[in-house]
């Protein structure tokens, strides 16, 4: 049915908004004609929209694929700042703060950041303030490490150019050399540390959440103050705890993915 004339109505931005929700669970990745099909829009005005999101750094481009980036989050910061991101993974990050006494989070790479899309926090006086849409330098941090290590080489060059949007500085920050053999040695071990590299004071350690294809898509970690926790303390009592919560987290995910959804471009 036609829209009826509206003087209020903006209708770019009501196209801009089609192609973000073009995308869905089982069309991750979008051609422009699939963009196109998809929003019902003319191939040239779907292609100038996804080329106007990609400077706004909300989808990227690779080999004529768009996908999203996790910039979209800022979108909803409100609403996922009350309900939360990703209940799917909220239960195991409670259980593990219950175990440890420790806070937890849950972050995605975006560009050379990361930027956190859950988390359970404790009582505790850090250096910095964390919440969901917190962005930090990936390379200062054990989650960033954990995300890193699942890039292709040439794909971790690309991102390790984008320059970060976070605005923190990091306490310290290994040259490449160093952080590939850092790399090398979290994709044999299976988890990072990160020991006061992003800010004095803050000790952490992550662990990989997985999808079905066993590629890294999140990951998770248990944040302590360095003053309290030492390092070996860090790794015999809560590494063991946080490897079972990012197995968990996987194994629902994995089971998820293979549940059928169904794609709105069926639907009667």
């Amino acid at each position: 049915m036609p829209r009826e004339p509206d003087s209020d109505f903006v209708e770019a931005l009501a196209r801009g908004l089609a192609i973000l929700t073009a995308f869905s669970p089982t069309a991750t990745a979008l051609t422009v004609s699939d963009a196109a099909a998809r929003t019902s829009l003319p191939r040239p005005t779907a292609r100038r929209l996804l080329l106007t999101l990609e400077k706004l750094g909300y989808v990227r481009s690779s080999n004529g694929l768009y996908t999203l980036t996790t910039k979209v989050l800022e979108l909803g910061t409100t609403y996922i700042s009350a309900l939360g991101i990703w209940e799917l993974a909220r239960p195991h990050l409670e259980a593990l703060v219950a175990q440890t006494g420790e806070s937890s989070s849950m972050s995605q790479l975006d560009g050379s950041d990361i930027v956190y899309v859950a988390r359970v926090a404790v009582p505790k006086i850090i250096a910095l303030s964390v919440h969901i849409g917190t962005r930090f330098p990936a390379v200062a941090t054990s989650m960033g490490q954990v995300l890193l290590a699942d890039l292709p080489h040439d794909e971790l060059g690309r991102v390790l150019a984008t320059p970060s949007q976070s605005g923190i500085i990091p306490r310290s920050a290994p040259a490449r050399a160093k952080l590939e053999r850092d790399l090398e040695e979290v994709r044999k071990r299976g988890w990072a540390l990160s020991d006061e590299r992003l800010s004095l004071g803050i000790r952490s350690i992550a662990a990989p959440v997985r999808d079905a294809a066993g590629t890294t898509v999140a990951a998770v970690n248990v944040t302590v103050h360095a003053a309290e926790t030492s390092v070996a303390e860090l790794k015999r009592r809560h590494l063991p705890l946080l490897l079972a919560t990012a197995a968990g987290i996987t194994e629902e995910f994995t089971h998820l993915a293979r549940l059928p959804v169904p794609d709105p471009l069926t639907r009667a």
